[in-house]
């Protein structure tokens, strides 16, 4: 069951609209975004380019969502060195390095060295994400399970929003995640996966669509595999755009808010059309335009159809209002310490 607390609570509504829908930009892509701005020769794109081209991303996007994704690593700490985020928007940290160990069957995802919740907490973040890979099935389940619980108990010791994301995987050999052999299987493994994790003690679940457009096109079918998932939830929950086109994600935010989703964390399928323009000015003129209008659009398809994350969260609302009386702070943080 899901638990909220006075800090938790602030967190969610830095990063959420006054309505109650959760409409982030992402952009905590590091080894990955190096390939996008460079596919021919990413070990040429440096730091500074990154950090530039995610600057150019804060100051376009944020004044059109209600909140970011930022990295530790390129962004976070620089966007508000820059004043690239103000100060007004809230923002997630990620607390995971980029990619994976273990085999391609058996993925685990870590957190980065020298990181840690205590420090998202302290440099003032609404929240934190985790990025797990997780299939049911995998022979590393167990430990990515171990991995989100062990992060939310540490959210819970200091008051801190914990956001899991989990990223799927076939488990079979030589079966690739853009096949059909996948796809079939893709809603069963998503809405298990919120049945596996949501328990573990995170706050918002940033779920995967459990579809795939490409080989399934019956809207019903897909609205019952969001009602699945929105069933499994036992948090409030919005989809992330897995680098989709605009166009196939923002089918897929109408038929996940029409199931119950509470919003999105949409990376490049809002912002992949500047990846082309090499030239920064005018880059930065596409985001400001194409991209920070795709993502105005969602957020009107989103507020629309999605339902605020404080419904299905009233229990938790209700629980935590009958602990405030006068001498609430007299009990409050007394179990603070990291293990």
């Amino acid at each position: 069951m899901m638990s909220l607390s006075v800090g938790k609570l602030r967190g969610l509504q830095q990063i959420s609209t006054p309505d109650g829908f959760i409409l982030l930009a992402a952009m905590d892509h590091r080894g990955g975004l190096r390939k996008l701005l460079r596919p021919d020769h990413p070990e040429a794109v440096d730091d500074q380019q990154l950090v530039d081209f995610k600057m150019d991303l804060c100051r376009a996007l944020a004044p059109h969502a209600s909140g970011v994704l930022l990295d530790p690593e390129f962004g976070a700490a620089q966007a508000i060195v820059t004043g690239s985020l103000p100060g007004h928007v809230g923002f997630l940290v990620a607390l995971e390095k980029t990619g994976y160990s273990g085999g391609e069957q058996e993925r685990r995802a870590e957190i980065l060295p020298g990181w840690s919740v205590e420090k998202v907490k302290r440099m003032g973040a609404s929240g934190l994400k985790l990025l797990v890979y997780y299939h049911p099935d995998a022979p590393s389940a167990a430990a990515q399970r171990e991995l989100v619980e062990q992060v939310a108990e540490q959210c819970r010791r200091i008051d801190l929003l914990c956001v899991v994301e989990a990223i799927s995987f076939p488990v079979d050999p030589g079966v690739s995640k853009s096949s059909p052999e996948f796809a079939r299987t893709k809603a069963d493994v998503v809405v298990r996966t919120a049945e596996d994790l949501t328990p573990l003690g995170m706050d918002v679940f940033k779920a995967e669509f459990p579809g795939d457009l490409r080989y399934e096109k019956d809207p019903e079918r897909l609205l019952e595999a969001c009602r699945r998932l929105d069933r499994a939830s036992q948090v409030p929950w919005v989809i992330l755009s897995e680098g989709v086109d605009y166009e196939d994600f923002a089918i897929e935010v109408e038929i996940a808010a029409r199931a119950g989703a509470s919003g999105y964390m949409a990376g490049r399928a809002v912002w992949k059309v500047a990846l082309a323009e090499k030239d920064r000015a005018r880059r930065r003129d596409i985001l400001e335009s194409v991209a920070a209008g795709n993502l105005a659009k969602l957020a009107l398809v989103a507020r629309r159809f999605g339902r605020p994350w404080h419904e299905k969260a009233r229990p938790a609302l209700d629980a935590l209002a009958r602990q405030i009386t006068p001498t609430w702070y007299a009990s409050y943080a007394t179990d603070t310490s990291m293990k």
